[in-house]
């Protein structure tokens, strides 16, 4: 939905099943019509698509693309933004570090991302900016033969001379937007700005880096990394980055007792990768493949924190041995509000529904968005950035 100082709203539709094209259809005209119709009924309501590989591929179809068009223009609905993080099954399988593959050294991670902006290009209203999140680059313990960093950024260069074609053909303002999460090539506001700084040097004076590529904020991603948001936000302006999307998201932080581990047994599941990151009295950092990994470190069990690379549901209030990291995606939006310009696409992402201990899961999903609406909505009202 469009919000104040032409900002725009969504939630991330990988949060429901769906693989193929007419699943994650039905998934929209099952779950999306009825969050619209709580939180939305009456204005245009936004979409944040995430589309799997084959469901882009099927969407491609001419046919299909008008059956799409003519279906949000009937039910008030429009796509702004495209989640194309995830390449293949997202739900009810193990992910973990497939989630990563293929990475960006790879020719079918470039067409796939590249067909997502065709296909948002022709989706999107005339007017709005468009953008693709996508991982950012790899995860780190993939990248480990020479070569491969640079296989990346040459990946990139390719798909920045695509949006770029496809902007300037389209009159559409598009941009990618690289993702930061714990362990992965970038994960943290320092190597972000290493990475830009070297795409740069890769092609001097081509300054289609600075407009067609930026970072996703993931607000929990950041947060698991001990970011402070005024600084990282600082850190990414000054190495001129834009910020092509801000995923609203919080994530589990505790203090890792021996009742807080027995409880964190119910979060470690076997779909997802949960990044952990222990922090010590002395501010150092030790970072755990997954909680699993974490709950059977001894070493793990002594720090002063522990940050969890687990999406909790905006709106739930910590209730102990847990707290949550709200207070980033709080600062990233007075940030906002103090710069609106910052950053036009927000999007909530609690894509862990599904495997949600059930204290957390006490509600329908469509109850689950309509309360993150509301939530979310609040908080950006009391920064004068949408009305109730």
């Amino acid at each position: 939905m469009e919000l104040a100082q032409g900002l725009h709203l969504a939630y991330c539709t990988n949060i429901h099943r769906g693989e193929t094209w007419p699943e994650t259809l039905a998934a929209l005209q099952t779950h999306t019509l009825a969050v619209r119709e709580r939180v939305g009924a009456g204005r245009p309501f936004a979409i944040g698509l995430r589309l799997s590989a084959r469901a882009a591929r099927e969407l491609s179809s001419p046919a299909e693309r008008r059956n799409f068009r003519r279906w949000l223009d009937k039910n008030n609905c429009y796509v702004f933004t495209l989640n194309g993080f995830p390449f293949g099954a997202f739900h009810g399988t193990r992910v973990k570090e497939s989630v990563y593959q293929p990475d960006w050294t790879t020719p079918e991670r470039l067409a796939y991302t590249n067909l997502l902006f065709d296909l948002l290009a022709e989706l999107m209203p005339a007017g709005l900016a468009g953008s693709v999140s996508t991982l950012p680059g790899s995860f780190k313990a993939l990248t480990n033969q020479p070569g491969q960093p640079a296989a990346i950024r040459d990946q990139l260069w390719r798909c920045l001379d695509h949006v770029a074609r496809l902007s300037r053909g389209s009159g559409r303002r598009l941009q990618l937007g690289l993702e930061p999460e714990p362990l992965c090539l970038l994960e943290n506001s320092r190597e972000t700005a290493d990475f830009f700084a070297q795409m740069r040097r890769d092609r001097p004076g081509d300054d289609r880096v600075d407009e067609f590529l930026g970072v996703n904020y993931d607000t929990c991603h950041f947060a698991v990394e001990y970011e402070e948001p005024r600084a990282a936000l600082a850190r990414l302006a000054g190495a001129g980055i834009k910020i092509s999307k801000i995923h609203l998201s919080s994530a589990l932080k505790t203090v890792p007792t021996p009742a807080a581990r027995d409880a964190l047994q119910d979060f470690a599941d076997e779909v997802y990768l949960h990044q952990v990151v222990a922090r010590d009295e002395a501010g150092r950092l030790t970072f755990y493949r997954d909680l699993p990994d974490a709950l059977a470190a001894p070493a793990a069990a002594t720090a002063a924190e522990w940050r969890i690379h687990f999406h909790v549901p905006l709106h739930q209030p910590a209730a102990p041995p847990f707290a949550n990291t709200t207070d980033h995606l709080l600062g990233v939006l007075d940030g906002l509000a103090e710069n609106p310009g910052l950053c036009p696409h927000l999007e909530m992402e609690t894509y862990t529904w599904e495997v949600l201990p059930a204290e957390f899961k006490h509600r329908s999903v469509v109850d689950q968005l309509a309360a993150e609406y509301a939530w979310t909505l609040d908080r950006l009202a009391e920064r004068g950035l949408a009305k109730r």
